[in-house]
């Protein structure tokens, strides 16, 4: 990148940063949304709310069903390629 072509995007910089961090958070959040330990974690808590008579069954089958097709998706999906 030339002097001249720095000069004239250094008012993106701002943006450019915020888009940067954004990208970031969203990655981090991809990880944990489809990390097996956390869906496993899910459905053990989930399990204890239905014997605790917190939810009803319907809800248990419901949530379950969902999570289970996450970990099922967490486990079939490649790892991610890190692109920088």
């Amino acid at each position: 990148m030339g002097l001249l072509t720095g000069l004239l995007l250094l008012p993106l910089a701002p943006v450019r940063g915020v888009a940067w961090v954004a990208e970031k958070v969203n990655d981090a959040a991809e990880r944990e949304l489809n990390d097996p330990q956390v869906i496993r974690a899910r459905l053990a808590a989930l399990n204890l709310e239905l014997e605790d008579g917190h939810i009803s069954l319907e809800e248990f089958e419901r949530e379950e069903e969902e999570l289970l097709d996450r970990l099922h998706a967490a486990r079939v999906r490649p790892a991610p390629n890190h692109r920088r």
